[in-house]
């Protein structure tokens, strides 16, 4: 069963602790309510609040021992806060008495369902509670006196919703920000290192293909050259331009390219032989051959990159081997006079 995206909540982890919270201190105050209540009270009102404790406490325990992505599938999450608004409701009919103490009761689904759900199940759990409370309402007062009420309270639900809302959606948006921004390289527009080993990760049965998979070195030749002789700012064009001809000379839908950190950058191709991935840095050492950078004062400057080339024929080669049979390669084609590239394969 494929879940709705709105079911799922903003953390499953956070929204998990928060729940059981909000669940216990709401057992608390009926149980106190039930144990310490001014008045008497029937038999029969005391089994049903009791019930709802126990149903309140089974809720709980379920956010806090099942699966988060379990819960999603199966919509619990927003099940067990349309619970939570028709359980105050049912508490609302029992001690009508206390009818218009509800609408305090109901901001604890409404400020768990804003915190910690998207924005359509925080809309939905408030307009429920918000309903419920009329209900409560017109079934212990008079009409006129129920409407007062509703419409006195409807504003704090109301308000109290929209405002976490606007600060989840806000930290939302600021989290998944630095997420970006510690995913892509700004300079390269690559993915960074940590960007690289999280997509690789995410993905490793598909890059498990047959035929092996080829990991490729790339460093700029002379890059300290670069930088001591024209300045740094050079030195990064000329590392967005290398990165720039790089990303034209394989697809992204079929390889991860990332900035491993310096000049040193790195292609991850899948289902590819050690012959196919030596064409392709061929074909990477070319293009940077014959595409100098274009400096301010109208000269151009020649560029080169050597290529060290790994290839593993067996899926249990680990990202380690790979990355250190790669770098030797990389070494040997440097030292064979750099603006070229080498093949290891990594040992079965």
């Amino acid at each position: 069963m494929k879940s709705v995206w709105f079911l799922q909540p903003r953390d499953e982890k956070a929204t998990a602790r928060a729940s059981t919270v909000l669940y216990l201190v709401g057992i608390a105050m009926l149980a106190g309510f039930l144990v310490f209540g001014p008045g008497p009270m029937s038999t029969a009102v005391r089994f049903w609040g009791w019930v709802i404790c126990a149903g309140l406490l089974a809720m709980g325990l379920v956010q806090a021992v099942a699966p988060g992505p379990w819960l999603t599938r199966w919509g619990i999450w927003v099940a067990t806060n349309v619970a939570a608004v028709l359980a105050i409701a049912g508490l609302g009919v029992l001690f009508p008495e206390h009818a218009v103490l509800m609408p305090l009761l109901l901001c604890l689904p409404v400020v768990g369902a804003a915190a910690q759900m998207r924005t359509p199940v925080a809309v939905g759990i408030t307009l429920l509670a918000l309903v419920a409370d009329a209900v409560v309402l017109l079934l212990a007062e008079p009409p006129a006196k129920a409407l007062l009420y509703t419409l006195v309270a409807a504003p704090v639900p109301i308000v109290v919703s929209f405002l976490l809302v606007q600060a989840m959606d806000r930290q939302e948006r600021l989290i998944d920000g630095l997420q970006e921004q510690a995913r892509v390289d700004p300079l390269t527009g690559l993915l960074t290192r940590g960007g690289f080993t999280e997509a690789r990760e995410e993905t490793e049965g598909v890059w498990r293909r047959p035929g092996g998979t080829a990991l490729l070195l790339v460093d700029v030749d002379e890059f300290k050259t670069i930088n001591d002789t024209h300045g740094h700012p050079v030195g990064d064009q000329a590392l967005s331009h290398v990165a720039a001809v790089l990303s034209s000379q394989v697809r992204a839908d079929d390889a991860l390219i990332s900035r491993l950190g310096g000049d040193e950058l790195a292609v991850l191709l899948p289902g590819c032989s050690a012959e196919a991935a030596a064409r392709r840095a061929e074909q990477v050492v070319n293009a940077v051959r014959v595409a100098p950078l274009p400096l301010p004062d109208g000269s151009l400057l020649a560029l080169s990159v050597s290529v060290g080339i790994a290839h593993a024929a067996q899926p249990r080669s680990g990202w380690r081997e790979m990355y250190a049979t790669a770098d030797v390669a990389l070494y040997q084609a440097k030292n064979a006079g750099r603006n070229r590239c080498a093949v290891a394969l990594v040992p079965a």
